[in-house]
């Protein structure tokens, strides 16, 4: 029997998938500690064995999770990116996709805020994950250079423009934020008055 590797390729990418989507899942549902192979498998629908397939071990794979939910973010962001925008527009532009994602994507976020202050934290390459957001990180250096944007930490001006976004878009924090066009507006105002000089 002839297998196409097209066909092959398919189920790997479904089965790597469904592994991604079954320890966000479990992971937001129960803990890091709780979400072991033998139930991430069982959610996935495949054997435990299938893990060790695509990642070493349990830790690679909370990793590697939390790295693929940053370059999923990065790909939303930067879609039809221009850097020659000026810098307002270019990160008004950032800011609605970012709304845009986060609410559509809220369990996302949720696994990336508990990544981020777990243990697990310290096998990340975090030079790996900030690379996927250069062009914005580019942008926002020019904005310091030209004197538009305040010349502060970059922790601090990732804070003041992505935290709030993030927040918002989530309804267990924000229950009476209505994200509409006008709402989003006002937000990213004033993200930008935050940061502007």
């Amino acid at each position: 029997m002839i297998v196409s590797f097209r066909t092959m390729r398919t189920k790997d990418e479904e089965k790597r998938a469904a592994l991604f989507e079954a320890t966000v899942k479990l992971v937001n549902n129960i803990g890091f500690v709780s979400s072991s192979v033998s139930r991430i498998a069982k959610e996935a629908g495949v054997s435990p064995a299938t893990i060790y397939i695509y990642y070493k071990n349990k830790d690679d794979l909370l990793v590697s999770s939390y790295v693929d939910i940053k370059k999923s973010i990065s790909k939303a962001l930067l879609k039809d990116f221009d850097p020659e925008l000026p810098i307002r527009d270019t990160l008004r532009k950032v800011c609605l996709r970012l709304f845009d994602y986060a609410s559509k994507n809220i369990g996302y976020f949720m696994y990336a805020e508990q990544f981020s202050k777990s243990s697990y934290v310290s096998q990340l390459d975090k030079a790996e994950v900030e690379k996927y957001f250069d062009p914005i990180a580019k942008v926002l250096q020019k904005g310091i250079e030209q004197k538009i944007i305040k010349d502060v930490n970059k922790e601090m001006l990732i804070a003041f423009i992505f935290h709030p976004i993030m927040a918002l878009a989530n309804p267990r924090l924000c229950r009476e934020f209505e994200p509409d066009r006008k709402n989003i507006e006002t937000a990213f105002t004033m993200i930008w008055d935050a940061i502007k000089l």
